[in-house]
């Protein structure tokens, strides 16, 4: 689709929960632009399935049949923060950053955690994306934690 100048894309209004494996697939570029190792469409059908099994639900706001944002998010208990909605993944394609569209995505997930008796909702980003601490400072989260991690496998 070519647009001039003055013409701007159709608005997003769908936004929905992603509950089969063909629209999963059809996540796959999107998903990639945040997790380049995923391999293939696949590869992201297979870890859905299971990550499903184990409460992970991914909500996207589609454009024309292609999302454009997704948030693979679930419920946790722990014995730092209680039941918590923790967010794996956010991401906004490239092409459509700045719109609001990941402001849109936090406002769902704030409202779907309140709605499930969640105190709060968590989620993790690496230190080197500034572009994203601030998008996570605009939008009312604080940086409360640093975490550590040790690779387990020769993959890794």
């Amino acid at each position: 689709m070519s647009l001039s100048i003055s013409e701007s894309p159709p608005p997003v209004t769908d936004l929905r929960l992603v509950e089969d494996e063909a629209a999963v697939a059809v996540c796959w570029p999107l998903m990639r632009q945040l997790r380049p190792h995923l391999a293939s469409a696949a590869e992201l059908v297979s870890r859905w399935r299971r990550q499903a099994a184990s409460g992970y639900r991914l909500l996207a706001l589609w454009r024309d049949g292609r999302p454009v944002a997704l948030a693979g998010f679930r419920v946790q208990d722990n014995l730092v923060h209680g039941v918590h909605l923790y967010v794996d993944d956010l991401v906004t394609d490239e092409a459509e950053r700045s719109g609001g569209h990941g402001a849109r995505l936090m406002v769902w997930l704030v409202e779907e955690g309140r709605a499930v008796g969640c105190s709060r909702l968590v989620l993790d980003t690496p230190l080197t994306n500034v572009l994203g601490h601030r998008f996570y400072y605009r939008n009312g989260l604080l940086a409360t934690a640093l975490r550590f991690a040790q690779p387990l496998s020769p993959q890794e």
